[in-house]
Protein backbone atom coordinates (compact mmCIF):
# COMPACT_ATOMS: atom_id res chain seq x y z
CA UNK A 1 0.00 0.00 0.00
CA UNK A 2 1.04 3.53 -0.89
CA UNK A 3 1.14 5.63 2.07
CA UNK A 4 2.22 9.62 2.06
CA UNK A 5 5.83 8.76 3.01
CA UNK A 6 8.54 9.83 0.44
CA UNK A 7 9.63 6.32 -1.21
CA UNK A 8 12.22 4.06 0.22
CA UNK A 9 13.94 1.08 -0.72
CA UNK A 10 12.69 -1.94 1.91
CA UNK A 11 14.94 -5.19 2.16
CA UNK A 12 11.81 -7.52 1.98
CA UNK A 13 12.06 -11.04 1.81
CA UNK A 14 9.73 -14.08 2.49
CA UNK A 15 10.25 -16.33 5.59
CA UNK A 16 9.65 -20.20 5.79
CA UNK A 17 5.94 -19.76 5.99
CA UNK A 18 5.48 -17.73 2.65
CA UNK A 19 4.79 -14.32 4.98
CA UNK A 20 6.87 -10.93 4.03
CA UNK A 21 9.88 -10.24 6.06
CA UNK A 22 11.06 -6.33 6.54
CA UNK A 23 15.01 -5.32 7.50
CA UNK A 24 14.41 -2.86 10.22
CA UNK A 25 17.33 -0.89 10.09
CA UNK A 26 17.66 0.14 14.10
CA UNK A 27 16.67 -3.20 15.46
CA UNK A 28 19.21 -4.19 12.62
CA UNK A 29 17.12 -7.85 11.93
CA UNK A 30 13.95 -8.44 9.74
CA UNK A 31 10.79 -8.10 11.12
CA UNK A 32 7.59 -9.83 10.03
CA UNK A 33 5.92 -6.99 7.99
CA UNK A 34 2.22 -6.45 9.25
CA UNK A 35 0.24 -3.04 7.94
CA UNK A 36 1.05 -1.58 11.11
CA UNK A 37 5.10 -2.27 10.49
CA UNK A 38 4.88 -0.69 7.03
CA UNK A 39 4.02 2.53 8.46
CA UNK A 40 6.53 1.66 11.42
CA UNK A 41 9.32 1.28 8.65
CA UNK A 42 8.38 4.48 6.68
CA UNK A 43 7.81 6.22 9.54
CA UNK A 44 11.34 5.18 10.95
CA UNK A 45 13.05 6.38 7.35
CA UNK A 46 11.50 9.28 7.26
CA UNK A 47 12.54 10.53 10.75
CA UNK A 48 15.89 9.91 9.94
CA UNK A 49 15.98 11.52 6.37
CA UNK A 50 14.67 14.78 8.51
CA UNK A 51 17.88 14.36 10.73
CA UNK A 52 16.12 12.34 13.50
CA UNK A 53 19.31 10.61 14.89
CA UNK A 54 18.76 6.58 14.34
CA UNK A 55 21.43 5.76 16.99
CA UNK A 56 18.95 7.45 19.17
CA UNK A 57 15.78 5.81 18.37
CA UNK A 58 14.72 2.70 19.92
CA UNK A 59 12.06 0.27 18.25
CA UNK A 60 8.84 -1.15 20.77
CA UNK A 61 9.86 -0.27 23.99
CA UNK A 62 7.70 0.39 27.07
CA UNK A 63 8.64 3.51 29.14
CA UNK A 64 8.75 4.30 33.24
CA UNK A 65 5.59 5.55 33.98
CA UNK A 66 3.40 3.51 31.65
CA UNK A 67 2.46 -0.51 31.17
CA UNK A 68 2.07 0.42 27.82
CA UNK A 69 4.30 -0.15 24.52
CA UNK A 70 5.34 2.11 22.34
CA UNK A 71 6.42 2.00 18.18
CA UNK A 72 9.20 3.91 18.57
CA UNK A 73 11.02 6.21 20.93
CA UNK A 74 13.60 8.74 20.64
CA UNK A 75 16.24 10.11 23.05
CA UNK A 76 17.71 13.66 23.19
CA UNK A 77 21.28 13.77 24.15
CA UNK A 78 20.53 13.44 27.58
CA UNK A 79 19.15 10.00 27.11
CA UNK A 80 16.08 11.54 27.95
CA UNK A 81 12.40 10.60 25.94
CA UNK A 82 12.03 13.32 23.68
CA UNK A 83 9.83 11.74 20.67
CA UNK A 84 6.61 9.13 20.99
CA UNK A 85 6.04 7.46 17.72
CA UNK A 86 2.56 5.72 17.47
CA UNK A 87 2.01 3.84 14.17
CA UNK A 88 -1.59 2.56 13.16
CA UNK A 89 -2.27 0.31 10.17
CA UNK A 90 -3.41 2.24 7.35
CA UNK A 91 -7.24 0.81 8.07
CA UNK A 92 -7.23 2.53 11.05
CA UNK A 93 -8.59 5.93 11.08
CA UNK A 94 -7.26 8.63 13.14
CA UNK A 95 -9.80 10.01 15.34
CA UNK A 96 -9.95 12.89 18.12
CA UNK A 97 -9.97 9.93 20.29
CA UNK A 98 -6.66 8.89 19.43
CA UNK A 99 -5.34 12.43 19.15
CA UNK A 100 -6.58 13.04 22.52
CA UNK A 101 -4.66 9.56 23.55
CA UNK A 102 -1.31 10.51 22.09
CA UNK A 103 -1.87 14.16 23.98
CA UNK A 104 -2.01 12.18 27.07
CA UNK A 105 1.45 10.82 26.57
CA UNK A 106 2.90 13.83 26.36
CA UNK A 107 1.97 14.33 29.92
CA UNK A 108 2.45 10.93 31.22
CA UNK A 109 5.63 10.36 29.93
CA UNK A 110 7.20 14.21 30.11
CA UNK A 111 7.87 14.34 26.76
CA UNK A 112 7.64 17.14 24.41
CA UNK A 113 6.94 15.46 21.15
CA UNK A 114 4.62 12.91 20.09
CA UNK A 115 3.78 11.46 16.34
CA UNK A 116 0.87 9.78 15.36
CA UNK A 117 0.72 8.25 12.26
CA UNK A 118 -1.48 5.50 10.52
CA UNK A 119 0.54 6.36 7.42
CA UNK A 120 -1.81 8.34 5.26
CA UNK A 121 -2.22 11.06 8.07
CA UNK A 122 0.46 12.31 10.11
CA UNK A 123 -0.38 14.31 13.38
CA UNK A 124 2.83 15.52 15.68
CA UNK A 125 2.57 17.20 18.64
CA UNK A 126 4.46 19.49 20.00
CA UNK A 127 4.29 20.66 23.88
CA UNK A 128 5.89 23.66 25.42
CA UNK A 129 4.44 24.38 29.13
CA UNK A 130 0.86 23.59 29.06
CA UNK A 131 0.69 25.11 25.37
CA UNK A 132 0.02 22.20 22.61
CA UNK A 133 0.49 22.63 18.95
CA UNK A 134 -0.23 20.11 16.40
CA UNK A 135 1.08 20.05 12.90
CA UNK A 136 -0.33 17.80 9.95
CA UNK A 137 3.38 16.85 8.96
CA UNK A 138 6.61 15.36 10.30
CA UNK A 139 9.21 18.60 10.86
CA UNK A 140 12.97 18.45 10.52
CA UNK A 141 14.78 17.90 13.76
CA UNK A 142 16.39 21.36 13.07
CA UNK A 143 13.08 22.75 13.01
CA UNK A 144 11.58 21.00 16.39
CA UNK A 145 12.52 23.49 18.74
CA UNK A 146 10.95 26.42 15.99
CA UNK A 147 7.53 25.18 16.13
CA UNK A 148 6.40 27.76 18.67
CA UNK A 149 7.68 30.70 17.18
CA UNK A 150 5.36 33.16 15.64
CA UNK A 151 4.39 32.61 11.92
CA UNK A 152 3.90 34.58 9.24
Amino acid sequence: MQLTFEKFNFQIKPDNNGKNLIFDIVRKKYVSLTPEEWVRQHTIHQLIKYEWSAGRLSIERVLPKSKKRYDAVHYDQNGHPELLVECKAPSVKITQKAIDQATGYIHLQDVPFVLLTNGLQHFFIARRQNELKIVNEIPLYSEIKNLFLPTK
